[in-house]
């Protein structure tokens, strides 16, 4: 009988992840963010539904959810180029804390009349609901071409202020549950929870990247997995201190993938596949959570309607416009950051809090907020690439070059293979490769160029938007590096 158990359950494990990655294929051409559909995969086999995986476990649900997020923030900040986040480090910032502050009481005066709850229990939605989704995001944006300036400030944002909201929700349930807060002492908190986060994602940051290139591993698959193993210190870590893991772990992940990193791809394609597989997870296991029954009614319909829509027309577009005075954004761009702030896990996530802690109309926030996701996700999400181009803040598009090669570091001869792209700038532009004056310990394998593979030779002339694949040696990278101008 366990044996039968065992098997239907790797089965359905196998055929969920199968769903899972087959969707997101189709997501893309029907224009729905994948994320919606794995939640209906989840809604349609739960209990509430085809009833093949029974679950009723807020408390798994939260596990899994803060599991994926670390996986997810660490690969989001992996990804992410520190040149282009740093001009928009202030009003992401800005984003993260002012901006969830004002959405959440914006949100929680409606919240107030709308739902008929108390005060407190009010500014508590406001609190889950507060911030931008950073699964939902990094989703989204993948692949399209809006202006970079505009999506590395949506990323940063996202980012940054789960954090934020996870504090403001914590904070509110124990105003509610204890009979003598301080108000005191959650101020400071706040300070605590967000400094010590960011110092802490700093220095492990640094001290991952130190280990990842010192070690020597047997095998370069183990690189990859190391990484992430430094992601889930980091966030346990900080959070047993009582500081931001997310936070900590977003941070350590800019630090790790901003550096000089031997086996960079290995470690950043496994992480990419781990993260699609954690999103399918979370947004899976979230749709099992809820009991579509109890979503689909005229109550929590109506009311899920009115609140999203004060949410998405009303308090992040109030929150967008305050938290940006004087930061550069024009008016076109503050209306797209504000309908481009999507919901998703987080909220759901968060929403698990006030039912493990008891509090009295938990479950009727679970679903309002689920509701509330599935609108901002369906609406927005799929019309985020319109609304830019209707605004005129599409860059380029971006365009997936048609080769593939895989960049390795080859431990046991102490040198690497990297990739260039020649920019107008280079100095080695318009040059054959006979004259310039490359390291001894330096071979160029192989030019692509629109597409082609070509064989360098000494006359091969390098041209503009040429990709270059050196091998160079380790003690040599940073020359070679210095004479591309790379940063």
């Amino acid at each position: 009988m366990e044996q039968t158990f065992n098997d239907y359950f790797i089965l359905l494990s196998a055929l969920l992840l199968i769903i899972g990655v087959l969707t997101t294929k189709f997501s893309s051409r029907i224009g729905v963010p994948a994320l919606i559909l794995f939640i209906l995969v989840g809604m349609i086999t739960g209990s509430d539904g085809l009833g093949f995986i029974p679950f009723d476990n807020p408390q798994m649900t939260q596990l899994i959810g803060i599991f994926a997020l670390i996986i997810i923030l660490f690969e989001g900040g992996l990804q992410t180029k520190w040149t282009t986040v740093k001009p928009v480090t202030k009003p992401a910032l800005s984003l993260a804390t002012l901006g969830v502050i004002l959405t959440a009481v914006i949100v929680a005066f409606a919240a107030k009349i709308i739902l008929g709850v108390t005060w407190l229990e009010g500014f508590l939605f406001g609190a889950i609901v507060g911030s931008t989704d950073a699964a939902a995001v990094f989703a989204v944006l993948k692949g399209q071409n809006i202006r970079e300036r505009l999506g590395a400030t949506l990323e940063a944002e996202s980012g940054s202020n789960d954090p934020m909201a996870m504090f403001l929700t914590i904070s509110i349930i124990q105003l509610m549950v204890i009979d003598n807060p301080s108000y005191w002492l959650l101020i400071g908190s706040f300070f605590w929870q967000m400094g010590i986060g960011l110092i802490i994602g700093l220095l492990l940051g640094k001290l991952a990247t130190l280990a990842i290139n010192r070690i020597n591993l047997d095998s370069s698959g183990l690189y990859p997995v190391f990484a992430l193993a430094f992601a889930l210190l980091i966030y346990s870590l900080t959070d047993l201190i009582g500081a931001s893991g997310l936070l900590a772990v977003y941070v350590a992940a800019l630090v790790i993938g901003n550096s000089d990193l031997t086996y960079r791809q290995s470690i950043f394609r496994f992480n990419e596949g781990f993260a699609w597989m954690a999103q399918i997870l979370m947004f899976t296991i979230l749709g099992l959570l809820v009991f579509p029954s109890q979503l689909m009614t005229i109550d929590v319909i109506v009311k899920g309607l009115l609140l999203s829509i004060i949410l998405v027309l009303v308090a992040r577009p109030v929150a967008v416009f305050l938290s940006t005075i004087n930061m550069g954004y024009d008016f076109k761009e503050k209306v797209f950051l504000s309908w481009a702030g999507l919901r998703g896990a987080v909220p759901i996530v968060l929403a698990t809090f006030p039912m493990l802690a008891g509090i009295e109309n938990s479950q009727l926030f679970f679903n309002v907020v689920f509701f509330v996701v599935l609108i901002s996700a369906l609406v927005q999400g799929s019309t985020i690439a319109m609304f830019a181009e209707k605004l005129g803040l599409t860059g380029p598009k971006k365009v997936e070059p048609p080769h593939s090669l895989e960049l390795v570091s080859i431990g046991k001869a102490n040198a690497e293979i990297i990739e260039f792209e020649v920019n107008k700038e280079s100095d080695i532009t318009n040059k054959p490769l006979a004259v310039i004056d490359f390291p001894k310990d330096v071979l160029v394998n192989a030019i692509i160029r629109s597409g082609e593979l070509i064989t360098p030779y000494g006359e091969t002339e390098i041209q503009v938007g040429d990709v270059l694949y050196i091998l160079v040696s380790r003690k040599s990278k940073k020359r070679l590096k210095e004479m591309l101008n790379q940063d």
